[in-house]
């Protein structure tokens, strides 16, 4: 069994922030005790069009790396169909050099259905969004742009290239079969959606074993990771919002300490190598009470 460190785990970027309410001062405070903790990084999320008031992860991630040294930026994950592939890529390689290499990059294939606000066709909906990626990492690492696809043909440069050699890792999530087979040709890991349970993740893990077996490819080579929703303490702190955005919050880990460590136990054990822990509020409280009464005892298990 892989030894049970700090660095497995990652916390939640505060983002759900409503209008005139952001405290940089707490802000700045939480992500410096997040990397006095030891965690590995700090993930956003994209939602645009979200009812819930929720900042943009590109300036939320960009806000926080002039506030850290050390922690890892990550935003799981981009619904880059809905982007200009371009200009996303331009946008994180500056996010790259400015944190000076610490950028993770998440990619999700998203809802066609959500597609027309945004101007974009769902004609070719997964070759648009393969396409899109495979640009960018071009983007990111070829001195020379030269992209010839069905949606995108690129004659061009573009500088300064990411800070990572040959780009940042790529993060890919989704649920079924297709999206994991997806995330082996395409990525460098492989993200469990936060609204699976912890037996469907595992479902998704054993899944993903055999895709890169079959694939040829070193699973020592492929990350993956795995976003829960976590509440130390009273349940109906989180049960309630994940309700009402999933039906139900049969994924959410919480209660008291103990129950939280055996959850978080099962998702490291159903094949986890990073869990993003998204505490949806009170960040810097539940912070705290995960970094002092719940991870100690995972990481006394050790290997």
């Amino acid at each position: 069994m892989t030894e049970i460190t700090t660095d497995r785990f990652a916390v939640s970027l505060p983002q759900q922030i409503s209008d005139g309410a952001f405290d940089p001062a707490a802000f700045r405070a939480y992500l410096r005790r997040a990397e006095e903790l030891g965690f590995h990084s700090a993930w956003t999320r994209e939602g645009t069009l979200n009812p819930a008031p929720t900042l943009g992860p590109i300036e939320v991630m960009t806000y926080a790396a002039a506030c850290t040294e050390r922690l890892r930026l990550g935003c799981a994950v981009f619904v880059s169909v809905v982007h200009s592939p371009l200009h996303l890529a331009k946008s994180l390689s500056t996010l790259d050099q400015l944190s000076r290499g610490r950028l993770e990059v998440g990619f999700g294939l998203g809802s066609r259905n959500l597609l027309g606000p945004f101007g974009v066709s769902p004609e070719g909906f997964v070759t648009r969004f393969t396409e899109g990626i495979e640009l960018m990492k071009v983007c990111w690492s070829e001195p020379k742009v030269a992209f010839h696809g069905r949606f995108f043909q690129v004659e061009a440069a573009m500088e300064p290239k990411a800070y990572q050699k040959p780009h940042p890792p790529v993060w890919m999530g989704g649920h079924q079969p297709a999206a994991i087979r997806r995330a082996i040709r395409h990525g460098d890991g492989f993200v469990g959606a936060g609204g699976a349970t912890t037996a469907a993740f595992a479902g998704q893990v054993r899944t993903l074993r055999a895709e890169l077996e079959r694939a040829g490819r070193d699973p020592a080579s492929f990350r993956v990771a795995k976003r829960v929703y976590v509440s130390v303490g009273a349940t109906g702190r989180i049960e309630g919002p994940l309700s009402r955005m999933y039906g139900n919050a049969d994924m959410a880990v919480s209660g008291p300490p103990d129950a939280c460590a055996q959850g978080l136990s099962e998702v490291l054990e159903a094949g986890a190598d990073l869990v993003l822990l998204d505490t949806m509020s009170d960040e810097a409280e539940q912070l705290e009470r995960l970094a002092g009464e719940v991870l100690p005892s995972l990481l006394q298990q050790g290997p």
